[in-house]
């Protein structure tokens, strides 16, 4: 087998299961119970926010848990929103974001009265810092544009747009950090960044959990009502066993960066000079200003998913675009606001590695892709 779909999720590090059920079994008491055995959650509880409070080199009391990605952008976008309406009612995002974040700024638009402005991207996917300060206005009140693009791979400028929005006061920056955590480096200590979104299971934790760093000042309004849990901002019981493996895969895979990112973009580049050797083959993933571990192509004139389970009999899994965009039948939205032809936005495959992956899976996806795509064509006509 050769599973390349890792930026729909990642296979969990072995010790990550084992804390997982440890904690489980040994720590099963609500963190919130007043008795011995709650007190002893809470204490773990506590532990894992430090660990990856200091991993991010944040305050643990700006370190948010929830249940996953989708949770930290929804609540880092509506609970800015709905907590910031009395100054102002406008909102920029980007034309390639994640759903979870693209869908919660349309509902604020449709259900809600805010404005919606949609920054255009160039070729390679990538926001410009000037469109963004022309948009910019007295009412806006936050903006949220993704690091890493999770179809393309597209690292966007950040930190550039940190340096003109720690200047409005009035604007809360948030990011969607869920491809690019543990693979490629982001300064939370900037000043310009308010709120960053991670999901463990993206970097060998465990699905269920989220992390959402909140920069101390920033204010939100709860998205859910009851126990009032993580600092009051995210009400439910927390999941120690999850939280406590999220602190483990996260130290984790910070190991396994340091060890192993520059084999994985030497094994990137290969890759890509092998790729565009196959006929048919259009490169979409800019071979600079991308993450290490993204790689997407499109061949026109065969549908992707035809493609993808061709590869998948052949025990090799990739995907289209992103797992909770895949089942659609439409053309790549990223794609497509990248200028891409309708025939190149519906024949997009993503290929994404693991942080230990190497030059051992290029040639037996070479080989493979290639005849694929030969069988493909052959079989059409």
């Amino acid at each position: 087998m050769l599973y390349l779909d890792n930026s729909a999720t990642t296979l969990p590090y072995p010790e990550v299961l084992d804390s997982y059920i440890q904690t489980t079994r040994n720590y099963f008491g609500n963190p919130s119970s007043l008795h011995k055995l709650g007190s002893d959650a809470e204490n773990l509880l506590r532990q894992a926010r430090k660990q990856t409070a200091g991993l991010l080199e944040v305050k643990e009391e700006e370190i948010i848990f929830t249940s996953g990605g989708t949770e930290a952008n929804n609540l880092a976008i509506k609970g800015t929103a709905f907590y910031k309406r009395h100054k102002g009612n406008h909102i920029i995002t980007s034309a390639i974001e994640h759903p979870s974040v693209m869908e919660a700024c349309l509902q604020l638009e449709k259900e809600f009265g805010f404005e919606l402005t949609i920054l255009p991207v160039d070729e390679n996917g990538r926001v410009s810092a000037e469109s963004m300060k022309k948009e910019l206005r007295e009412d806006t009140i936050l903006v949220s544009i993704m690091h890493v693009n999770n179809e393309i791979g597209t690292i966007q400028p950040i930190e550039e747009l940190a340096d003109i929005l720690q200047h409005f006061p009035n604007v809360s920056f948030h990011t969607d950090h869920v491809q690019g955590a543990a693979k490629v480096p982001l300064p939370l200590s900037h000043p310009g960044i308010d709120l960053c979104s991670m999901s463990p299971h993206k970097f060998r934790g465990l699905k269920g959990t989220g992390i959402l760093y909140r920069r101390k000042g920033a204010h939100l309004m709860p998205i859910l009502s009851g126990g009032e849990q993580e600092s009051h901002l995210r009400s439910g019981t927390e999941s120690v066993a999850g939280i406590a493996a999220a602190a483990k895969a996260l130290k984790m895979s910070f190991i396994d960066y340091s060890e192993h990112h520059v084999r994985l973009y030497e094994t990137k580049q290969e890759l890509i000079k092998r790729l565009k050797e196959i006929d048919g083959v259009v490169m979409n993933t800019p071979e600079s200003q991308s993450a290490p571990h993204i790689i997407h192509f499109s061949v026109p004139g065969i549908k992707s998913e035809v493609l993808v389970h061709r590869l998948e009999l052949k025990e090799i899994y990739v995907s289209t675009t992103s797992a909770c965009s895949s089942k659609k039948s439409a053309p790549s939205q990223t794609l497509t606001a990248m200028g891409k032809s309708r025939e190149e936005a519906v024949s997009g495959v993503r290929i994404s590695l693991d942080m230990q992956s190497d030059r051992s899976i290029i040639h037996p996806l070479y080989e493979n892709l290639q005849e694929s795509i030969q069988h493909i064509l052959k079989i059409k006509g």
